[in-house]
């Protein structure tokens, strides 16, 4: 049962990050559902491999998501 439920329950939306090394310089791209762990990941609004080995262009950068309330944090038990 817990399987058909699992397909339609919705999924977190995969989000894209580069990795920049310390002149700005995208050296990797990873694509999560959480920003991944250590220095120098960015949120970027998509992957384009001719961005790899050269600065990140401003556009490129993804806002700052706001962290989630206290109203919607699960209740614990």
């Amino acid at each position: 049962m817990h399987f058909l439920w699992s397909l339609f329950a919705r999924k977190p939306a995969l989000r894209q990050f580069a990795l920049l090394d310390a002149q700005g310089r995208c050296q990797a791209f990873k694509e999560c559902r959480q920003p991944p762990a250590g220095e120098g990941w960015v949120e970027i609004d998509e992957i384009r491999l001719s961005w790899m080995h050269h600065p990140l262009p401003a556009r490129a950068r993804v806002s700052p998501r706001p962290a989630r309330s206290q109203r919607h944090q699960p209740l614990a038990a």
